[in-house]
């Protein structure tokens, strides 16, 4: 049975799932960044999943990238794969602008996590939700006000 990494728990809110993936929000109003996690027990390593879901991540991956971009008006979008510290499988997806605190390094480590303000990381998900609508997508209940 999946169960996600308890550090992605804690330092995420779930957005909803596709067919592959759970899509989650870092807590970091710096920059929209959402991790996606491939629903699949003991992988750690893209190249450990089979053909199809491979296929599928990489769908899944375009599709919210592209659906970020679109939202959030981005000068780039960062996606990597590393779990060095989380080693199961999370694929980074990460809405970067020449205006952000860590531009044009990477986001990691460059500047303090920065809470959302009351109310706002509710309304991030909700706004991602909408921008996610689709048959293949399924909302997560939003974070509480």
């Amino acid at each position: 049975m999946f169960e996600l990494d308890y550090r992605l728990q804690n330092d995420c809110v779930e957005v909803g799932e596709l067919m592959l993936n759970r899509i989650l929000l870092m807590k970091d109003a710096n920059y929209p960044w959402l991790i996606l996690v491939p629903q699949r027990d003991g992988i750690s390593e893209v190249f450990q999943l089979d053909e199809d879901d491979q296929e599928q991540l990489i769908w899944e991956s375009s599709f919210v990238a592209e659906r970020l971009m679109d939202t959030f008006n981005g000068d780039k979008m960062n996606i990597a794969a590393l779990g060095n510290v989380v080693p199961q499988l999370h694929i980074h997806h990460v809405v970067r602008k020449q205006t952000d605190a860590a531009w044009p390094n990477p986001v990691w480590g460059a500047v303090p996590a920065k809470a959302y303000p009351r109310g706002a990381l509710r309304q991030r998900v909700l706004a991602l939700q909408l921008a996610f609508e689709t048959s293949v997508f399924k909302p997560a209940e939003p974070p509480a006000a």
